[in-house]
């Protein structure tokens, strides 16, 4: 069985942590570097249902997409509830290791798995790592579909791709349009907007679209808009990444079992459709 500090040096290998934006937090959170570990669950938030969901399947290792602590803390103390998830992990001998835009970078990574869930063809990176001397890293994906669709119907496509969520998919445009090049960005895209009209596609699908942003990105060009939930573009990445880990395993001989978050931690519970006209 590998040791924690052999796992993370192996996930530092696939999201190596300096590559993350210069805000984020990613790396190891908790845990023993010489603990062993037999068993890895990936999820997208380090919130106490995932942890509680770590902690009953006997797992010695969270992976999460989001940080626990973006902007620092002065206490982890239980009666706060990220303090009280960190009591949890250590007291239970479970490991947390955080990969965001490290992950949202990598070759593949977390718009890889997006546009693999919708079935599109990746072209190339929305906006390239000006390391990478192949153009394969960076933010978003440029992607084509196999044949043109409406947004109507690229829409529908999206909804029953993705993972269920209350908000379900958000469209602004024409519905009637023909779809054929679309931008993905997992997560919070609309600072994107410039990169994706320079690239010239029909549609961009991302998440926590503002309306000030979606009105203006609508007056400048006629693209079309596929505002989906945060955690529902980026779920597909746990199984990229749960995939990788196990090619990993399987290559050292670590026999390490690699689970998924069954938990939907996406925070919006409840839709209900307006029906009352405008004044």
């Amino acid at each position: 069985m590998p040791r924690l500090s052999e796992v993370i040096a192996a996930l530092e290998n696939l999201w190596p942590a300096e590559r993350a934006e210069s805000w984020d937090a990613v790396g190891t959170v908790a845990g023993d570097p010489d603990q062993e570990v037999t068993r890895v669950l990936f999820a997208v938030d380090p919130v106490q249902e995932t942890v509680d969901e770590a902690v009953k399947l006997g797992a010695d290792l969270l992976v999460t997409h989001h940080p626990l602590y973006l902007r620092g803390t002065t206490t982890v103390a239980a009666s706060t509830f990220k303090g009280r998830a960190v009591h949890d992990l250590i007291k239970n001998d479970v490991a947390l290791h955080v990969a965001h835009t490290n992950a949202d970078k990598a070759d593949p990574g977390v718009s890889d798995a997006l546009a693999g869930a919708l079935g599109l063809r990746v072209l190339r990176p929305l906006v390239p790592d000006r390391d990478d001397p192949a153009g394969r890293r960076g933010l978003g994906r440029v992607c084509e579909l196999d044949a043109p669709e409406t947004l109507r119907e690229f829409a529908a496509r999206a909804a029953a791709s993705l993972p269920a969520t209350a908000q379900g998919i958000r469209v602004a445009g024409d519905p009637e349009a023909r779809i054929r090049t679309v931008a993905v960005s997992g997560g919070s895209g609309d600072s994107l907007f410039d990169d994706v009209r320079a690239a010239g596609v029909d549609a961009f699908l991302t998440a926590d679209l503002r309306h000030h942003p979606v009105s203006e990105a609508r007056a400048h060009s006629p693209l079309a808009l596929i505002d989906a939930a945060h955690w529902a573009t980026e779920q597909p990445w746990c199984q990229l990444a749960a995939a990788q880990l196990e090619e990993i395993s399987e290559r050292h001989g670590w026999n390490l079992r690699v689970h998924v978050s069954t938990t939907v931690t996406d925070p919006w519970t409840a839709h209900a459709a307006s029906t009352h006209p405008a004044h």
